[in-house]
């Protein structure tokens, strides 16, 4: 499976000047001159951390998304929620030649933790042998930073401020995220019962 990121976020979707106030509040941050570039990177990290620990998309991106073989051909379920379009899917060949699938032999099931694709018909198209699913999605809970559920954009803030906080330590152990951030983000986490499958 290969996941890749076609989009990415613009700048102006990040809340920096609604950091740079979360940081005066809880840590005296008043350094007026930090460029906006650098909480940029603190924000972006911080969503990054998130997205990957709970598999939940914050800010509406563009995703291709590469398979092998359908895990199941009555519903395949996506790799990341919420996914609000499927733009294209494409079966290509050992040979590297893609052919485009109808519209009209699949849906998106549209859910907030499991989104899948199911066929309209009997089952999935056939992936070649050899070859592999191309799927093209949007994925995030909207374009704006007010789309992104509240306990959600806490979280962001907190970690991204624990990360400004910590800038300058090394001993810091690898994946670090404080109780508060967890806590927030408990109910997002899918549980892995095997492979293809999880339940919220």
């Amino acid at each position: 499976m290969m996941l890749v990121e076609e989009t990415s976020v613009p700048p102006s979707a990040l809340p920096v000047d609604e950091f740079k106030a979360h940081l005066r509040l809880g840590s005296g941050f008043s350094d007026g001159s930090l460029q906006d570039s650098v909480l940029e990177s603190f924000l972006l990290a911080a969503m990054s951390a998130i997205e990957a620990r709970t598999g939940k998309i914050l800010l509406e991106r563009q995703f291709s998304w590469t398979l092998a073989g359908w895990r199941n051909d009555q519903a395949q379920g996506m790799p990341v929620a919420p996914v609000s379009e499927v733009i294209s899917v494409e079966l290509v060949d050992r040979l590297g030649e893609a052919a485009t699938v109808a519209p009209s032999a699949y849906r998106l099931v549209q859910d907030h933790h499991r989104p899948v694709i199911k066929p309209i018909g009997s089952c999935l198209p056939m992936v070649p042998t050899d070859g592999s699913v191309v799927t093209v999605f949007v994925a995030g809970f909207g374009a704006e930073w007010g789309d992104v559920p509240g306990d959600l954009r806490q979280a962001m803030l907190l970690l991204a401020a624990h990360y400004y906080e910590f800038r300058h330590e090394i001993s810091l152990q690898s994946g670090c995220v404080p109780f508060g951030v967890t806590s927030l983000l408990e109910r997002y986490r899918s549980l892995r019962i095997h492979m293809g499958a999880s339940q919220q």
